[in-house]
Parts: structure tokens; C-alpha cells; sequence
């Protein structure tokens, strides 16, 4: 399987991803060790960002500016560390998912970057952030159709999404995921791509990463990061 961002690479140079394979994980509700963890992190954030407006947040400058970049101007389409940035600005907790789905979210507000995930036994052929294609499929995971099911809602042209080779696994980039691959107490085996477009350190993000998902999911993790010079990477850890 492939990481693969070569159709950004000219119009967001800046643009890294690192994505994190992580295999034999145990998922289940946050023990009170990550929860611990977790409140740390959210003071920590609202200590270094609390008085600060999110525009003038270094990593969610870079993404209002890349949204931008690719025509997203209403503001109720914002890049996902941006959501958990607001509520935590306003002491509303994290939201409590699974142990994995917490933790990453917990990674994403410390290091402001977006982070997301994706059961591997659902995600087809290789991956990429790429623009959006005319036959794109996309099932939002927060709106439900007539019959009750995750509605289909495909990418607008231009939009930049994040897909495999079957479907569209995140719209907007990382604004919303696709219903058929979230992370689940029944999921072993899932990648974490952690997105860099200009500010923070992407290294720190992943080595913290790492070590939470190890110690708190008791999973292995394996590392691959694609860039402008190397925009298509095989994925380690398969």
C-alpha cells in the first residue's frame, strides 16, 4: 500500500504527512490513566493558547490559508485541530470516543495539527491526498440520509480530499471523515495520518504520537512521511 500526495505537491509545497501504521491494537474506553493524560493536555493547550485568537495560531493560520487556497471560504467548514482548538479554548472536554480516537485527538491539540484515522480492513488499494475527481464517493459519517443511513455527499470540484482507491476517506482534507472506516473497538489494524502545511514540528507529533497509541491501545506503530521530494512512499509496517 502507498501513501501518495503527488497531485499537491506543486500548489502546497509546504505539505508532510506522516502516516502512522498501527497494528495489534486493544481499543475500548479511556482508562483513568488517558484520561488523566488527556485533561494535562487540554489545560497545557488553554495555558499556551487560551488568550489567543485562533486566527493567530500558528497551526490554524496554515490551514485557514490552505482552505483557502483550494476555495473553501464559509466558516463552518474548518480543518478538524481547529474544532478541538475552539472547545478547548471554551473548557469543553475532548470528546470521549474509544481510547484510540481520544488519544489521537489528544496528539492533535498539543502539537495543533490535524490527525486522523482510518480502520485499515476497510480502506482499499492505496492512499492519498489528492484534488477531488468527478466519480468521487463520499457517505458523511454526521448526516444521515431519508432511510437512515450516512448520507452520500460527494466533494465539490477542486476540493482537496483525502481517499483510497474505493472512496473519498476525508472531505476538505480534514474536515470530515467517511462513515465506513472509523476506528471501532472491534479494529485491530488502522492508519493515523498526521498533517503538516507550514507550522509546528511534525517529527515531535509523531514520536509523541507513537508513544501514547503504544502505551494506552498496547499496539505497534510504524512510521512512513511523504513530502514534496518524496510524495509517494510505500507504506511501512505491512
Amino acid at each position: 500500500m502507498n501513501l501518495d500526495i503527488s497531485d499537491l505537491s506543486q500548489t502546497f509545497p509546504d505539505f508532510r504527512v506522516a502516516a502512522l501504521v498501527v497494528t495489534g491494537a486493544s481499543i475500548g474506553p479511556r482508562s483513568p490513566a488517558l484520561s488523566q493524560e488527556i485533561a494535562a493536555r487540554e489545560a497545557a493547550f488553554r495555558d499556551r493558547w487560551g488568550g489567543v485568537a485562533l486566527a493567530d495560531i500558528p497551526g490554524i493560520a496554515v490551514w485557514r490559508a490552505a482552505y483557502r487556497a483550494f476555495g473553501i471560504k464559509k466558516t463552518s467548514y474548518r480543518c478538524s485541530v481547529e474544532r478541538l482548538a475552539k472547545n478547548a479554548q471554551a473548557e469543553r472536554p475532548l470528546p470521549q470516543i474509544n481510547s484510540f480516537v481520544d488519544g489521537y485527538n489528544a496528539i492533535s491539540l498539543t502539537h495543533v495539527m490535524p490527525l486522523g484515522a482510518d480502520d485499515l480492513d476497510h480502506v482499499v488499494g492505496d492512499i492519498a491526498f489528492r484534488f477531488s475527481r468527478p466519480d468521487d464517493d463520499f457517505r458523511d459519517m454526521g448526516v444521515l440520509d431519508a432511510a437512515g443511513a450516512p448520507a452520500f455527499d460527494p466533494p465539490k470540484a477542486g476540493e482537496v480530499v483525502y481517499a483510497d482507491s474505493e472512496k473519498v476517506l476525508c472531505r476538505r482534507w480534514n474536515w470530515r471523515q467517511d462513515a465506513r472506516s472509523l476506528v471501532t473497538p472491534d479494529t485491530s489494524r488502522a492508519v493515523i495520518t498526521v498533517q503538516y502545511n507550514g507550522a509546528g514540528d511534525l517529527d515531535a507529533a509523531v514520536e509523541d504520537l507513537a508513544g501514547l497509541i503504544e502505551t494506552h491501545c498496547r499496539a505497534q506503530c510504524a512510521v512512513t512521511i511523504a513530502d514534496a521530494q518524496s510524495p509517494v512512499m510505500a507504506l511501512a509496517g505491512l
